[in-house]
């Protein structure tokens, strides 16, 4: 007898598989979803499409032009520095939490995911890099041991991912999360604090180049940090850590 799927668990699928489609690039900013093409597509009616369309909408993936043209959206400067600002306050918190409360289990883990990082960046392997990423920063913040700090994050994590996969300076990526987890090892908050506030903002430089050139319309690329200080984020030798 065939086990008939329900209604929530379809939507859930195919909201999913879309999701990661806007993520790792297979759906571009710009292109249509159309539900006739997407219920033929996941071979299922076009309620959970449209369902699902709706909870793009309502996470920040896509946008109605038209109440009829629905269309993955396409990030401005104002945008990226948003979720780089709600990066920049949370994700510095966390790591300070991080650093205070790290068993040798967690630093484990960590290790681990850099391990996979390392092999995903050797081989070039742009959705993986973005997976393991994705996975070494909600590690981080899982290790702060903060439940409503988690629950803020949630809404705004497939937009940040959707970001990291902007970034394509992966070996950098590499070792300013290597750099990151000694930072966490060594218990001392304020060095971990520091360790993030700068990654966040060299990945905010590298996503915008990507994404706009130096000099987009709207954009800030001053050297400036997302908060107006000084944010060249070297240490001496030109290197962003």
């Amino acid at each position: 007898m065939t086990k008939i799927e329900p209604l929530g668990a379809i939507r859930e699928r195919v909201l999913a598989t879309l999701r990661q489609d806007i993520i790792a690039g297979r759906l571009l900013p710009g292109d249509r979803l159309v539900e006739r093409e997407l219920a033929d597509r996941f071979g299922v009616s076009r309620v959970p499409v449209r369902e699902a369309i709706r909870a793009l909408v309502a996470e920040g993936f896509v946008h109605f032009e038209t109440p009829r043209r629905t269309v993955v959206r396409r990030l401005s400067p104002a945008d990226v520095k948003e979720l780089f600002e709600l990066r920049e306050a949370l994700e510095v918190y966390a790591a300070g939490l991080a650093a205070s409360r790290a068993t040798p289990e967690d630093l484990a883990d960590l290790r681990e995911l850099l391990r996979a990082a390392a092999s995903a960046t050797e081989a070039g392997d742009a959705e993986k890099i973005t997976d393991v990423n994705t996975r070494f920063h909600n590690r981080i913040l899982a290790m702060a041991g903060n439940s409503l700090l988690t629950s803020v994050m949630e809404p705004v994590d497939g937009r940040l991912r959707w970001l990291t996969r902007q970034n394509e300076e992966w070996p950098q990526l590499l070792t300013e999360h290597q750099d990151l987890y000694e930072a966490i090892a060594s218990g001392d908050p304020d060095r971990a604090r520091s360790h993030t506030l700068t990654h966040v903002q060299a990945n905010y430089r590298s996503t915008v180049r990507h994404l706009f050139g130096d000099d987009p319309v709207g954009g800030d690329l001053s050297g400036d940090d997302l908060s107006g200080n000084d944010l060249s984020g070297n240490d001496g030798d030109g290197r962003a850590r």
